[in-house]
């Protein structure tokens, strides 16, 4: 499978915001950043879902929190343990410990007042299916990827290049299913013909 360009998933979700029991100055923000098995349509017709364990081998890298995947804007990371990310049935649950900048504490309280409630994954795909469903659609099933980063975002959107991506493959699958029913259509014609 050819390597593709990191990739952007958003989605609604639900921060919570807490505070250290240890450290009662310490803000913090935990929530999920993905869900397992949730469709996504990632325009009219073409879905993607991502499958349960696909991001688990992944979780190993040095993975990096930010603020609406700009990297200057670095709110946690795993390799200073100030980004805590685990993979239960539901999806992959992150914990914060948001830094003493004053962009994080702006953060914190957009999210504790709910104007910022929305996340996103940057990631490459590895492995994935792609299944034709009754009524036409598409939709990607992701059994694999690579995560790179999880974004607390204010607009959630796909990254325009990935939908760009999607919408090339579903047309060159189109294209050769067309192209192999015209195959079919004058094999069949010519043995008529005989």
């Amino acid at each position: 499978m050819e390597k593709r360009e990191k990739a952007i998933r958003d989605f609604r979700t639900k921060f919570n915001i807490t505070r250290s029991t240890d450290t009662p100055d310490e803000l913090i923000i935990e929530g999920y950043f993905i869900l397992h098995e949730q469709e996504t349509e990632l325009y009219q017709g073409v879905y993607e879902i991502i499958t349960k364990g696909a991001f688990d081998e992944s979780l190993t890298n040095d993975i990096r929190a930010l603020w609406n995947h700009n990297t200057q804007y670095v709110l946690g990371r795993t390799k200073s343990s100030t980004l805590e990310l685990r993979s239960d049935d539901k999806g992959l649950y992150g914990v914060i410990k948001l830094p003493n900048t004053q962009y994080a504490r702006d953060l914190h309280e957009l999210v504790n007042r709910g104007d910022v409630d929305q996340c996103s994954f940057g990631f490459n795909i590895l492995e994935e299916d792609l299944e034709e469903l009754a009524n036409g659609s598409y939709r990607w099933r992701i059994n694999k990827l690579d995560l790179h980063e999880v974004s607390v975002v204010t607009f959630p959107q796909y990254e325009n290049t990935s939908v760009q991506a999607r919408a090339k493959q579903i047309e060159q699958i189109k294209s050769r299913d067309l192209e192999m029913k015209r195959k079919k259509l004058r094999e069949r014609l010519e043995a008529i013909k005989c």
